[in-house]
């Protein structure tokens, strides 16, 4: 497994082959990502998630948020979620985001995982509704965890620790290779709030 430290360098591809993933780091500073992180917590209509699995409804302890241009349908884990109007700081932060990565964004998916004990599966997005091959672009903001990538075929494992206020972006064939997940940890007991840009495809 490679873990990747700071600094950060957005030019290098994470991945060893089979997708292209950059870690741009801090875009904020400690207290522009603070106010960033109180904002989300108070002014986002989060709900519980929910996802049919093999058939069985869940609801998860994590919560999320969909927002975008328009009232746009994006589906997985075979529940349909209706897009919300941009709050201002949101389209703050949309701004640059597509500023620094130079891409363009019409939605976002919002994760708020109150604990370490809250995580990700592994799984990738390659939803039908999403641009193939598009950016996607993660900002966190809350709680440092750990990211991992694993690929599909080969099991190989990549890692790094995403700070608060700091930006990642999966792009190219990433989705196509290559499993992501947030593991869950017992050491961290702060909230972490997660926005994925992406692009819908009407």
């Amino acid at each position: 497994m490679m873990l990747f430290n700071f600094p950060s360098q957005p030019t290098l591809n994470l991945l060893p082959y089979g997708g292209i993933v950059n870690y741009y780091g801090k875009l904020f500073s400690t207290e522009e990502a603070d106010y960033y992180l109180n904002s989300l917590l108070n002014s986002i209509e989060w709900k519980n998630d929910e996802a049919v699995i093999f058939g069985k409804h869940i609801i998860t302890k994590r919560k999320v948020a969909w927002y975008g241009d328009t009232k746009f349908e994006y589906t997985y884990s075979n529940i349909t979620k209706h897009a919300l109007v941009w709050t201002d700081d949101l389209l703050k932060l949309k701004a640059i985001t597509e500023e620094k990565t130079k891409e363009t964004y019409n939605s976002c998916l919002l994760n708020l995982y109150h604990s370490g004990d809250e995580g990700m599966a592994w799984h990738s997005d390659g939803e039908k509704d999403l641009q193939k091959h598009g950016a996607i672009a993660s900002v966190s903001f809350g709680a440092e965890r750990k990211f991992s990538f694993k690929h599909k075929e080969t099991t190989e494992t990549v890692s790094i620790l995403l700070e608060h206020g700091s930006l990642l972006v999966m792009k190219g064939a990433t989705q196509d290779n290559w499993l992501h997940r947030l593991p869950p940890t017992t050491k961290i007991k702060t909230p972490r709030v997660n926005l994925t840009f992406r692009t819908i495809v009407l």
